[in-house]
């Protein structure tokens, strides 16, 4: 071994030892032979699916994270020595792990009590991990090849029987009482809001339905990428942790065989999702770079780029949209079942009442939630998940302004000192003008144009005709009248709760009808 100082002579850092590839050679030949030994075995039954076992793959995720540890720890990825072994390790690790999670999904399936969605998901399982198994060959092959290169022993072959999974019909009797009480209502209507609202904010798994499979590669890293993936990955695994902790081995559980289902839905999400990550961690960091730089050493790529897009965009994605969808129906459907109905009254918006966003922004409420809820005011009922019917209403909050706008118009004192020789446009004008000082009305632009009187209609009064005027240019949208017309909704009560906090920010505008931000409880909105 010899010594060599920092190359940066600021670097207070300390002399870096160099060990002689013929050491560290000895170091691997020592460490690495149980994954040679697998590797060699796989390579020599070239492709029987029998050979994938999951004790098998177990084996060589648990050795390919320990070399590829020791491999980081001694940086052989900045070698030019040891880099293309290095890179191979990780490759194994990766396909060996997402082969496994294949395994556990299509082994798991009759458990999962899956809803029937679009597509035979079991032939795409099988079809996956038909893809999976042979590129995980291909790479223990090209592992093998680096590892002669570099004068590395490959150990004999692993008893052929080692790695076998023999496993008989059936599951273990479900025998076991718990006594975990909790309240059905309540846990089911938690865990059915909370997939609900991660439901709005999986966006991403519907990506691949919207693209034609000949553009899938312009979505990375743009809509798909290895970030967003991987945090939809967790927060899945959070949400299926969520149900074990409160939902698991509850009478509520047994009593309502559609959390079962909930569950298996969580579960083949989060699974389908942990493939993918790495599906799409080897894309952004391997296929794309070799697109711009060329395979080393002039070698096929160990993995077909286009082949491993499609797993990912066609089956990791797609079926997990579909999954995601067919849960979200079922937790709406639970939660219209056990809806415990109230009544909200709330302030209606103050710009031009409910026109087109405020509609939309209570309807997408209301689907988010898929519960019925209605909306009243005065005589009339409106279906708040209907924006055209919501938008009904602003007939009659438009004439309840208008009434309580007459009888603010009377106590001003350029109205009591209305005579018929007054100059009746400019009046009209100060009226508008009094008004907005008392905050009692806003002005949408500098001039206020006022109509000339009708002199065919002689037996109208001046004050009459300050009052057609107002409601004129509150119709024409010149002014808007400041009164609080209130509306009552009525139905789910998780509903009314998002309801009443979207009327408590202005239903997302201010005064003047600019966009202002919703609170992150109601983030599934921007969707």
């Amino acid at each position: 071994m010899k010594l060599e100082c920092p190359q940066d002579a600021s670097d207070n850092a300390r002399p870096v030892t160099i060990i002689s590839d013929d050491d560290f050679r000895d170091l691997l030949g020592r460490r690495a032979s149980q994954v040679f030994s697998m590797a060699r075995y796989l390579v020599e039954r070239k492709w029987e699916r029998t050979s994938f076992t999951r004790p098998l793959l177990g084996e060589i995720l648990h050795q390919a994270t320990e070399l590829e540890e020791l491999l980081d720890a001694y940086g052989a990825g900045n070698n030019d020595c040891w880099r293309m072994l290095r890179s191979t390790v990780a490759a194994i690790k990766l396909f060996a792990n997402a082969n496994y999670v294949l395994l556990h999904v299509q082994h798991s399936i009759p458990a999962y009590r899956l809803l029937d969605v679009e597509g035979d998901f079991a032939a795409s399982t099988d079809e996956a991990i038909l893809f999976t198994g042979e590129t995980l060959l291909r790479i223990s092959e090209r592992f093998l090849h680096y590892a002669r290169k570099l004068g590395l022993l490959i150990p004999e072959q692993s008893p052929e029987g080692y790695f076998e999974e023999r496993l008989p019909r059936g599951r273990l009797a479900h025998d076991y009482c718990a006594h975990k009480k909790v309240d059905a209502c309540e846990t089911i209507t938690y865990l059915a809001t909370a997939f609900l609202n991660q439901a709005a904010e999986s966006e991403l798994l519907h990506v691949p339905a919207r693209v034609n499979p000949d553009k899938y590669h312009e979505c990375i890293p743009g809509s798909v990428s290895e970030e967003q993936v991987r945090q939809l990955q967790h927060q899945f695994h959070n949400l299926q942790s969520m149900y074990d902790t409160f939902v698991a081995d509850t009478d509520t559980e047994r009593e309502n065989p559609d959390l079962l289902t909930l569950r298996g839905h969580l579960s083949v999400i989060f699974h389908l999702l942990d493939a993918a990550t790495g599906f799409v961690h080897y894309y952004e960091r391997h296929v794309m770079s070799a697109m711009n730089a060329g395979a080393p050493d002039g070698l096929e790529p160990m993995v077909n780029g286009d082949k491993l897009l499609d797993v990912l965009m066609r089956y990791t994605l797609v079926f997990s949209s579909r999954y995601l969808v067919r849960a979200r129906d079922l937790c709406q459907e639970m939660l219209r079942r056990y809806a415990e109905v109230g009544r909200v009254q709330v302030p209606g918006p103050r710009y031009r009442g409910f026109h087109v966003r405020p509609s939309t922004l209570v309807a997408k409420i209301v689907h988010h939630y898929g519960s019925e809820v209605r909306m009243e005011l005065e005589d009339g009922v409106y279906d708040a998940s209907c924006p055209m019917d919501i938008f009904r209403a602003n007939e009659t909050i438009n004439r309840q302004k208008r009434h309580w706008l007459v009888s603010q118009v009377g106590g001003l004192e350029c109205i009591r000192q209305l005579d018929t020789n007054a100059d009746l446009a400019q009046t009209v004008r100060r009226v508008v003008l009094a008004l907005a000082e008392q905050g009692k009305v806003i002005v949408y632009q500098r001039s206020i144009p006022a109509q000339p009187p009708d002199e065919s209609d002689p037996d109208k009064t001046p004050l009459q005709y300050v009052l057609d005027e107002v409601k004129r240019l509150q119709s024409t949208g010149i002014i808007d009248i400041e009164a609080e017309i209130n509306v009552v909704f009525i139905g789910d009560k998780r509903v009314l709760t998002d309801l009443q906090l979207l009327a408590e920010h202005g239903y997302g505008e201010d005064n003047f009808g600019n966009n202002i931000p919703l609170p992150k409880k109601l983030s599934y909105l921007r969707r």
